[in-house]
């Protein structure tokens, strides 16, 4: 048993508390009337009250004498007893089977909340590869959208047709006034050289 701590009288001090019995004696008692359904320390088993009805009605029961009343009143003590163990036997028997019961109830639950979990953690593997495939599409979206600003920021076509049209048609009247050039060049080189031919034929 627990002695609660008390204080000492004009010091103030607490004397520790003790227990009559230590942890594993406490495990060992315990035990001890789980099973043989005893509530104290001392109390008789209720295995070894019936053994000793069950021997007293017997041993009535061997004697060789006119002890009929004896015999029932022993009989009905037995059968008392026995009755008395057999109630808390059943109702032993009742809380296993609810145990059981319950245990295969949890078995169930956790098997389905393992399957919650499973199918939770590809769900979450869905949204992952869901949530990806967004951002892919997203950043394509914007890359089109930033194309369409810049194409959007050129001239019409048809202005800049007319631009490189009029490009062609300078650059033809390059060319035509390049090649009109090379032919006056030409003719100059022709003209220079009958000259110089002329004058050291007379000079």
């Amino acid at each position: 048993m627990l002695a609660r701590g008390r204080k000492v009288a004009g010091k103030g001090e607490t004397v520790a508390a003790h227990y009559a019995f230590g942890p594993l004696e406490d495990d060992f008692i315990i035990k001890h009337r789980l099973l043989t359904r005893t509530t104290t320390t001392r109390g008789e088993p209720p295995l070894k009250k019936l053994q000793k009805k069950f021997n007293a009605f017997a041993s009535e029961v061997e004697k060789e004498a006119d002890n009929y009343g004896d015999c029932e009143k022993l009989a009905k003590a037995f059968l008392q007893e026995l009755n008395t163990f057999e109630i808390p036997l059943l109702k032993s028997k009742a809380v296993i089977d609810a145990n059981l019961r319950e245990k295969e109830n949890f078995n169930d639950l956790k098997d389905e909340i393992n399957g919650q979990i499973l199918q939770a953690q590809a769900d979450i593997e869905d949204l992952k590869r869901q949530l990806e495939e967004s951002k892919i599409e997203r950043q394509h979206k914007e890359e089109c959208e930033a194309i369409r600003k810049l194409v959007a920021m050129q001239p019409p076509r048809s202005e800049t047709q007319k631009v490189i049209t009029d490009l062609e048609k300078e650059i033809a009247m390059l060319e035509a006034e390049n090649t009109a050039s090379s032919r006056t060049l030409e003719l100059r080189k022709k003209q220079f050289a009958l000259l110089l031919h002329v004058v050291c034929i007379f000079p």
